[in-house]
């Protein structure tokens, strides 16, 4: 029996083997592709291997014809699909889930070999990759929108148009044109997916939007959909929005600011105590606060009539004739507020940061240690927050404050820049940073940039499957397991 399956197994990998001889007549390329795309799902690892040298040695003879088929399979092989194209539906999601790990192990690596000419292979792919992800998992489109970052027609040197035409990739997987029903009086599950959604596109477009290309439709729908309907939100997703929104204000135009700023404030009002309070959302008011000043920053004589301002720019806009006294009285009450609550909570977490230690040299088992060192670095976030409050605070007093919108606050939940090396004799010594992180030294001063170019990409990794087709607005079923902000 043994014997037979070996000699079974030497049958079908010559055949296999075979298949690409065949894809020299292009009228069959296709229907081979189909063949080799079914025998992914074997369990043989010494028959897998000849199917995916048989498919990169098919690619190789048609790179146009057979990477289309692929893709093609890929957006169309869906378990539930009405009209499957091919047999064997029952494991079209296996086959699937294989197809991309063939493109992404295999392919996708060997892009400057496979791709010429160039400039017209890239586009061709651009093209089709653009049709193939109208309904994919975070985790897929996370893979076709990093290979698509990879090519040379998206790569630094390019025209601010190419990294636009990435923007509205993602624009078009947010579905920014769906409309939140606000007569609900809570969040239906399909929202809840939407702003997961929202929030994941937004934050994996962060790196475009530092090349330049303009994040107005992201910031227009959060105003006019998301803030809405704020208080709705199941509290686990707010913070994951504010958070994205504080990571994407640095790269806000004037304009854009301008809108935003309202709501920023509203939400900042409802969210900082006009007294001393017992508490606060500590990482809402540092993301509110942080997104604040980067929007200010761009267009200061805004805050006049939102915060009673006197900033001159020489502009109507600055509306100096106008009383605004009550809004600056109410919003300085605010900020001595969340100050006084801030520091009180701060000197409480300060008496026990001391105690993590002793409780650490006193656990007893691994795992005690391990949830100890976790509560600690939680504190340590948390008093990261609250410096990084007190600091943005802090200026907003004046009745013509300075805003920031430098890499002067680093917030509390990115990756803290990097002490420099001591210093040598006859050098300056760096001066401490205003909020506690540490000094930064010239080179590390994108240092949140760098991190959100590394970390953009890992926003959609939350991989599986659901159960629905997104929202299914018109028949389009967009995107499944799409995870929140991390």
């Amino acid at each position: 029996m043994f014997l037979r399956c070996c000699i079974f197994l030497q049958i079908r990998i010559q055949a296999i083997r075979g298949f690409p001889l065949l894809g020299k007549d292009t009228e069959f390329v296709s229907k081979i592709a189909d063949i080799l795309g079914q025998l992914l799902t074997n369990e043989e690892n010494v028959e897998r291997d000849a199917v995916h040298k048989a498919l990169m040695s098919l690619i190789r003879q048609d790179v146009k014809n057979v990477h289309w088929f692929l893709l093609f399979i890929c957006t169309l092989y869906w378990p539930d699909s009405l009209q499957p194209l091919f047999k064997h539906v029952e494991s079209g999601s296996e086959i699937r889930e294989k197809i991309i790990c063939f493109l992404r192990d295999k392919v996708f690596p060997l892009k400057a070999e496979l791709l010429k000419p160039q400039a017209e292979m890239e586009r061709f792919i651009t093209d089709l990759i653009k049709k193939s992800v109208q309904d994919v998992t975070g985790s897929e489109f996370e893979l076709f929108m990093g290979f698509l970052r990879s090519l040379s027609i998206f790569g630094d040197s390019a025209p601010r148009e190419s990294f636009q035409e990435l923007i509205e990739i993602i624009q078009a997987q947010a579905d920014l044109d769906s409309q939140f029903n606000h007569s609900y009086p809570s969040f239906q599950v399909s929202d809840i997916d939407h702003i997961e959604r929202w929030s994941s596109c937004m934050y994996m477009a962060l790196p475009i939007f530092m090349r330049g290309a303009s994040s107005s439709k992201f910031l227009n729908y959060f105003v006019k959909q998301i803030v809405p309907a704020f208080e709705k939100i199941p509290e686990e997703k707010k913070l994951d929005l504010l958070k994205t929104i504080a990571a994407s204000s640095p790269y806000a135009v004037a304009q854009d600011s301008r809108q935003l700023l309202p709501s920023v404030v509203q939400l900042l009002k409802k969210y900082m105590p006009g007294k001393k309070a017992e508490d606060i959302n500590h990482n809402y008011v540092e993301c509110l606060l942080y997104t604040f000043h980067h929007l200010a920053h761009k267009t200061p004589n805004t805050t006049n009539s939102l915060c009673g301002y006197k900033i001159v720019t020489g502009q109507p806009s600055d509306r100096l004739g106008e009383d605004f006294s009550e809004h600056y009285k109410d919003f300085t009450e605010r900020l001595t507020g969340t100050e006084e609550t801030v520091r009180a909570a701060s000197k409480r977490l300060t008496q026990g940061m001391a105690d993590f230690n002793k409780a650490i040299s006193s656990a007893k088992t691994e795992e005690e240690k391990t949830k100890i060192k976790s509560d600690q670095q939680t504190a340590t976030r948390t008093m990261r927050s609250y410096n990084n409050i007190l600091a943005m605070t802090h200026p907003l007093h004046m009745k013509s404050p300075s805003f920031i919108g430098d890499k002067k606050i680093t917030l509390s939940w990115m990756e803290q820049p990097k002490k420099p090396a001591a210093t040598t004799a006859g050098l300056k010594r760096s001066q401490p940073a205003t909020n506690g992180n540490g000094p930064a030294s010239k080179k590390g001063r994108g240092g949140m940039q760098n991190q959100l170019v590394n970390r953009a990409f890992e926003g959609l990794s939350h991989g599986g499957r659901g159960s629905g087709r997104g929202r299914g607005r018109g028949g389009r079923g967009r995107g499944r397991g799409w995870g929140g902000y991390r």
